[in-house]
């Protein structure tokens, strides 16, 4: 069995998208998929070095960045899902009902209440400054302001252990917030900026000759093929929400 290497992000990974897709791809295609789940940032640069085929993240400006720079070969977006955040249910910056991240966020640093950061240039974490950004606030350093370097799913752990707000992707929180007894909510939804492009992209065979272009076009061309569509389509935590909405052209 041929195997290549996907770079992804930990979202992709702890919601449990690919143990539900990679399955349907190697039965099709008889080809193993190996992912390193870490931040986007890692992804890409995983990339650029050549340790992977794949790459398979949600930061669309870097994305388009790394290709044209030449490292890496038809980019597609595959699907989305959207950011929330989360806090304390008890909700001390009194964010609840807000629409906008940027406000909130504001009344976050204002109120000093304590915010957990993933810290690890992440997609995730690459939105989450843009917000700071907008709102006009430099949160690193302050006392509120924790950033930790982990995964979304550490991240949300640690936020629920300090009673504090986070950022998070809503796949990651609905997949894991039964799981990991999180004493949570969803404090801010809807803010058309919470919008979570996921993008595909084969490492540049030129560059590297180590890598599997066939297969990893394979795997890409599957992704945002109707079959690969329906499967992240058909995707769903077990309260049948789903996680993540494809959108391929």
């Amino acid at each position: 069995m041929i195997r290549i290497r996907c770079a992804s992000t930990t979202s992709t990974q702890n919601s449990g998208l690919f143990d539900f897709i990679l399955p349907l791809f190697e039965k099709k295609t008889g080809i193993k998929v190996d992912v390193v789940a870490v931040g986007t940032g890692a992804a890409i640069e995983l990339g650029k070095r050549g340790d992977a085929d794949v790459v398979f993240v949600h930061a669309k400006e870097q994305e388009l960045k790394a290709v044209q720079e030449g490292f890496f070969i038809n980019r597609h977006d595959v699907m989305y899902n959207d950011f929330v955040i989360i806090g304390p249910s008890s909700d001390p910056a009194k964010i609840k009902g807000m629409r906008s991240a940027a406000d909130a966020f504001k009344k976050i640093a204002e109120s000093g209440s304590l915010f957990v950061s993933r810290g690890d240039k992440s997609g995730t974490h690459t939105r989450e400054l843009s917000l700071w950004k907008k709102a006009g606030r430099e949160p690193v350093g302050r006392k509120w302001y924790l950033e930790v370097g982990q995964g979304m799913e550490k991240t949300q752990r640690i936020a629920d252990e300090k009673r504090a707000y986070t950022l998070t992707d809503r796949g990651t929180w609905l997949a894991a917030k039964d799981k990991d007894k999180l004493d949570m909510a969803v404090v801010l939804e809807g803010d058309p900026a919470f919008f979570n492009q996921y993008g595909v992209m084969a490492v540049n065979p030129e560059r590297f000759k180590t890598v599997k272009k066939k297969e990893a076009m394979e795997f890409l061309n599957w992704l945002i093929s109707k079959q690969g569509q329906e499967a992240i389509a058909a995707f769903k935590d077990k309260n049948g929400n789903r996680l993540f909405t494809p959108n391929a052209k």
